[in-house]
């Protein structure tokens, strides 16, 4: 991330509503690493144009796909899909997101 938006790092700069930051906040959640924040600067990846990404296992490959599917359904109002591998993360991710 360029010196000049390492703001961007930080939840808080990316537009999501109060409560959404509230409750990241209360899971520890305050900013991004740096790769993380990349990924939604590339491109026109909140526009809705693909991204395709590969971190190692706990990386926080979740928080980018969150973040963008979080702002592509407020700023359009539609549904999203979020496709998770195992029963035990869609339970986990249930919960989270509610």
């Amino acid at each position: 991330v360029p010196e000049d938006q390492a703001d961007k790092l930080l939840l808080a700069s990316w537009g999501l509503p109060k409560a959404v930051l509230e409750k990241y906040h209360s899971l520890g959640v305050v900013q991004m690493f740096e790769w993380q924040a990349e990924c939604l600067m590339l491109g026109q990846v909140l526009e809705g144009r693909n991204l395709v990404y590969s971190a190692p296992t706990s990386a926080g490959k979740t928080l980018v796909a969150e973040l963008l599917i979080l702002k592509r359904v407020l700023e359009t109002r539609k549904k999203a899909l979020l496709i998770l591998p195992f029963v035990s993360v869609a339970k986990e991710k249930k919960c989270y997101l509610q």
